[in-house]
């Protein structure tokens, strides 16, 4: 096994095909709103990272109805993972993330994916999702954006959270009995091969359940798609970034749950993305690089309980 994919994590937990179905609710971002700044993130979009999904004037049954008739269809699925991908989605008034939720309680819906930051992780939206999760028997597992473990490029991304606020949130949704994933970009160019090793030994050290790694894709009318026009950045090359997501894997506990390798952008809104292929080509390029070099995921996973210093000690 090349690394540890989720089609097949999914198909071994609930024996049979699962799919996400994209969920929009009317959720907004405190990096947006003024809370901590207005604009978001240097290569966040007007419309977040929900380029797929449904309008959230629809209600998020009629949203999953819609979405399964469609994906179960064309997949052959029956089984379904709800999951709230755009924006922040537990910044919101509790009152109101809890009627969501509960909406997306579904019989053929098997698991709450919600996509959030982590400063907007609170003890109280934990404990109502620990209970649903107890009483629904509805999986629930936390995205949190990460994209970098190097505090100066957070701060040079305008993310508005240091490191410190995603290690506080992957605990307290750990201590609720809750998953979580964290979201990386692997191929950041103020980022170098040590920010991205880190970075594994960190997601691993923490113990998160499950990573989805982005390729940096540059948008229009985006902070960063100014730089990028400016010629103030320039984005790695497929080389480059191949090498950066195999090493990242290398490093990563071989338990960890891999979403997927690469971002992907609609093409009309993209000023750079997937190197002018398509994400699959990029994606099958990867495996055929890991396979004919013997490599893969947890090779190098070798730093955690003293390992390196303490093995020959240890019988």
């Amino acid at each position: 096994m090349l690394y540890n994919k989720f089609s097949e994590y999914l198909k071994t937990k609930y024996g049979t095909k699962v799919y996400k179905l994209p969920v929009n609710i009317p959720a907004s971002c405190p990096n947006r709103d003024g809370n901590l700044g207005r604009g978001g993130c240097i290569f966040c979009g007007e419309e977040g990272a929900g380029f797929e999904s449904l309008s959230n004037t629809l209600s998020v049954g009629a949203q999953l109805e819609q979405n399964a008739a469609y994906i179960g269809k064309k997949y052959g699925a029956a089984r379904f993972i709800a999951y709230f991908q755009n924006y922040s989605n537990t910044y919101l008034p509790l009152e109101d993330f809890k009627k969501y939720m509960l909406d997306a309680c579904r019989e053929y819906v098997v698991a709450l994916y919600i996509s959030t930051r982590p400063d907007c992780i609170n003890d109280k939206y934990l404990e109502f999702l620990k209970d649903i999760k107890e009483t629904r028997n509805i999986d629930i597992v936390i995205e949190l954006g990460l994209q970098t473990v190097n505090y100066h490029n957070l701060e040079k991304l305008n993310r508005g959270h240091s490191l410190a606020e995603f290690i506080d949130a992957v605990l307290r949704i750990k201590s609720h009995g809750l998953g979580t994933c964290a979201h990386y970009i692997v191929d950041l160019p103020m980022d170098d091969m040590t920010d991205i090793i880190e970075g594994a030994k960190v997601i691993s050290a923490l113990r998160v359940n499950q990573v989805k790694c982005h390729s940096l894709f540059i948008l229009k009318d985006t902070v960063l798609g100014d730089m990028y026009e400016k010629g103030e950045v320039q984005p790695l090359t497929l080389d480059e970034y191949m090498e950066r997501i195999i090493v990242f894997l290398e490093h990563l506990d071989p338990e960890i749950v891999i979403q997927r390798l690469i971002g992907r952008a609609p093409a009309d809104r993209s000023l750079f993305c997937s190197w002018g292929m398509s994400w699959r080509k990029v994606h099958d390029l990867v495996e055929q690089k890991m396979a004919g070099e013997g490599r893969r995921q947890g090779s190098k996973f070798n730093y955690l309980n003293g390992e390196r210093c303490m093995g020959r000690f240890v019988l």
